[in-house]
């Protein structure tokens, strides 16, 4: 067997665009030789782990491309290594193909029951371990590449768990957002989400398109679309939303060049077409009552209004003009 590259480096090393990276763990020494030859000479970047804990470090370190999990190690077995790896949102997405000699119908529901995607029994034959692995990865390589399209496009997607509110699985840009709107991170989804989920689809019947979640930052807003269900539907199911961020800046920039105010002055318009009072705009823009009262008469003047309702109006007719799509 090749002698492997200290962590740190391979680390450094992985070349994704060219070669997809396997995890094997196995407390077996033969095993883990003639496997990791079989791939090695395939093309694949192969990482050892030969116990529950190192795999579990391993594959959150490095994130695989798909793990080879032997079932039955001391220690930590391989079905709770599979349930740990599937609970984590890290690493959830990775497929597993386990490893057993253990035959009994009951010990192969098992591997599929603690997340395992496919089996292959021992005495271990390579060839078929490759074709395996084809099979999956195939499939992997097109869910990462659907999902990296639709943040390419702007749109983020999140897996959430009805029955409890986890994020099983979200995209980076997902990942980023729900950090800049509300502070959280995964395993945790944002409440106000969790609740909105959870009212459409209580019910024996989800609406073909429930109302979207919406929730505002500045000029931006963030909407929630309830796209599917995946899985069974075992207290409410796992279910894919997606999120996409829409900002109302050019709206503003619009207002300021259609009715020649200043950038500030188009802010405090914006703001009144919102129907916020002007403690709540100075609190927004970070500047006093006092000042966004000057700024609205200014705005008044130049609108050739006298009333904030008379200003709002003729804002909206204008935006609605240019901006169909705005959600005064």
């Amino acid at each position: 067997m090749t002698v492997s590259r200290p962590q740190s480096a391979l680390d450094q090393t992985l070349d994704r665009a060219n070669s997809d990276v396997v995890l094997i763990v196995d407390d077996v020494p033969d095993n883990l030789s003639l496997l990791h030859d079989a791939l090695d000479e395939s093309g694949y970047t192969v990482l050892l782990a030969t116990h529950g804990e190192a795999a579990l470090a391993r594959a959150a370190q490095v994130l695989p491309d798909i793990v080879l999990l032997d079932a039955m190690m001391p220690g930590m077995d391989g079905f709770e290594v599979a349930r740990r790896l599937k609970a984590a949102p890290l690493t959830t997405h990775i497929p597993i193909i386990f490893m057993t000699g253990l035959t009994e119908t009951e010990y192969l529901v098992a591997a599929l029951e603690a997340g395992g995607v496919d089996y292959v029994t021992k005495p271990i034959k390579p060839k078929e371990v490759l074709a395996r692995i084809g099979v999956h990865l195939q499939g992997a390589r097109e869910k990462r590449q659907a999902r990296s399209a639709l943040d390419a496009f702007g749109y983020a997607s999140i897996t959430v768990r009805a029955s409890d509110g986890k994020l099983m699985w979200q995209t980076p840009l997902a990942r980023e957002l729900l950090l800049r709107y509300y502070g959280t991170e995964a395993p945790r989804t944002p409440e106000p989400v969790c609740q909105w989920l959870r009212r459409h689809v209580a019910g024996a019947e989800v609406l073909i398109e429930p109302p979207r979640l919406s929730v505002e930052l500045g000029p931006k807003r963030l909407t929630f679309r309830l796209h599917q269900q995946i899985g069974d539907s075992e207290g409410g199911g796992d279910w894919l939303i997606i999120m996409q961020e829409v900002s109302d800046e050019s709206v503003i920039e619009a207002m300021s060049l259609s009715f020649k105010l200043t950038p500030r002055e188009a802010e405090v318009l914006y703001w009144v077409v919102k129907g916020k009072i002007n403690r709540d705009i100075g609190d927004i823009l970070g500047s006093s009552p006092m000042t966004v009262k000057k700024h609205l008469e200014r705005v008044f003047a130049k609108l050739g209004v006298e009333t904030r309702t008379a200003a709002a109006g003729m804002a909206m007719s204008r935006i609605r003009q240019l901006h169909p799509q705005f959600e005064g």
